[in-house]
């Protein structure tokens, strides 16, 4: 049986988290059975060797094994997805799996912003410098099959967006 995945990709701070959490939530409202993981909680750490470079999406297909068996058959992703290599990497932790990308933007201002208010530690310099590279590194990737803005827009809106293109739930009447 094929998985549908919805891979929720962009820069830092475009709301990739948020908007997975919100999506499961509506997915939850509406009974529809589904998982959802975000890859940056599933490699958090340090080693001093080569090890980490596919230790996340080793995690990520232990994870999908057990969701596999609990029946699930739709997942959600939170992953800024830099290249085709990694998102080879989602598709082989994933068998049988059917991948949309969708690809959050924002004012690069909006991102910034975001990052510079979450990340109040010693790398906030760094991470917030790193929106705007990480935007050009996707822009030149091309890989979303869509792109939904995440600027101005309740998260709700923008997650039911994401549902509503990937097949998961219908339009609200009258929304645009």
């Amino acid at each position: 049986m094929a998985v549908h995945v919805v891979v929720i990709s962009g820069s830092m701070g475009s709301g990739k988290t948020t908007v997975m959490a919100e999506a499961s939530d509506l997915l939850t409202a509406s009974r529809v059975a589904h998982a959802a993981i975000d890859l940056d909680a599933l490699g958090v750490g340090y080693l001093p060797d080569d090890t980490w470079n596919d230790l996340t999406y080793r995690n990520l297909a232990s994870l999908w094994a057990n969701y596999r068996v609990a029946g699930v058959t739709r997942l959600l992703i939170a992953e800024a997805v830099e290249n085709r290599a990694e998102l080879d990497l989602i598709r082989n932790a994933i068998p049988d799996s059917e991948i949309l990308v969708c690809r959050l933007k924002a004012r690069l201002a909006t991102m910034q912003q975001r990052v510079l208010t979450r990340e109040p530690g010693m790398l906030q310099e760094r991470l917030v410098a790193r929106v705007a590279a990480l935007e050009a590194m996707l822009d030149t990737a091309g890989l979303e099959d869509f792109v939904v803005e995440n600027d101005n827009r309740s998260v709700t809106e923008v997650a039911h967006r994401i549902l509503v293109r990937a097949g998961w739930l219908s339009p609200i009447s009258g929304a645009k």
